[in-house]
């Protein structure tokens, strides 16, 4: 390590999206500047639990979880995931509807994920749920250990495969329900207490890497597909594509919009901390 090199721990999901937008800074693409970006590889709920503690100087984060770190944390304005229309999905055996689910135990991969909490927007706060990791909702649905579960990452796009059938889709809900905004799944925080010199270099520093990916989407995209779950390049590059675009280099005013009216939603509920007055830096 050379003299007077800053360490900044970063949790991502060990997801091809996060893999794309964070390659220039795993890889030594860009200038970083006197910072050494350590990467920490987890599940998007654990990297909501460290985020409650304020164990990392950075991570991705799910909206729904900002609300309760956003004492700890600043969001940047870089790294965002929205739905455009699209977004988790909640999904079953057999074909049915809304009403058809009511009263019955649906699957969701963690209680602090945005994922949850649109589903307790759209289905009501007292909708019954089981926790589990992510990668095991829908082999639970498959086997019919649970009614129905809510997708999200890669699964979005093959569960038809396995023969499930969309129920919602969280994102078209939001859409329509929003006059058109993006549904916000995630986003990058920093820690507000490396003060403000800091924190916009490293947002800038993000920022740059999310715009170096997209520039150079092929090389990313190879680097991306080594974390892709065995998914088909076709599938894995249309999946980046979803989640990873403009309004991941910049939230714009629809982005932002989009975070306060989730957020403020959910406080208006009684399911998340609030009102917050959500400011972005970078």
């Amino acid at each position: 390590m050379s003299t007077g090199e800053t360490i900044i721990r970063v949790g991502h999901s060990p997801d091809s999206d996060d893999a794309f937008m964070f390659h220039a800074l795993t890889n030594g693409k860009i200038d970083t500047d006197g910072l050494r970006f350590v990467h920490q590889l987890e599940d998007i709920q654990t990297l909501n639990k460290r985020a409650l503690a304020g164990e990392l100087e950075v991570s991705a984060i799910s909206i729904h979880a900002f609300a309760y770190v956003a004492d700890k944390y600043a969001l940047m304005s870089s790294g965002a995931s929205m739905g455009e229309g699209y977004g988790p999905k909640i999904v079953t055996r057999e074909p049915t509807t809304v009403e058809g689910l009511k009263g019955k135990t649906i699957a969701v991969p963690g209680a602090m994920t945005s994922a949850f909490l649109a589903l307790r927007l759209a289905l009501g706060k007292d909708v019954p749920v089981v926790q589990m990791d992510f990668d095991a909702v829908l082999p639970a649905v498959l086997s019919g250990e649970v009614a129905a579960g809510v997708i999200i990452h890669e699964g979005q796009l093959y569960y038809r495969e396995k023969g499930l059938h969309q129920v919602l889709d969280l994102g078209v809900w939001w859409n329509e329900r929003t006059g058109g905004l993006p549904l916000p799944l995630g986003g990058n925080v920093v820690r507000r207490d490396l003060g403000d010199a800091l924190i916009e270099k490293i947002a800038s520093l993000v920022k740059r890497s999310v715009q170096y990916a997209l520039d150079h989407r092929q090389e990313a995209l190879d680097y991306a597909l080594t974390y892709a779950r065995d998914l088909d390049p076709a599938l894995a590059d249309e999946f980046v594509g979803m989640y990873v675009n403009q309004r991941t280099v910049d939230y714009g005013p629809e982005g932002r919009k989009a975070v306060q009216s989730f957020l403020d939603q959910g406080a208006e509920m009684g399911l998340v901390p609030g009102p917050l007055a959500i400011q972005f830096v970078g």
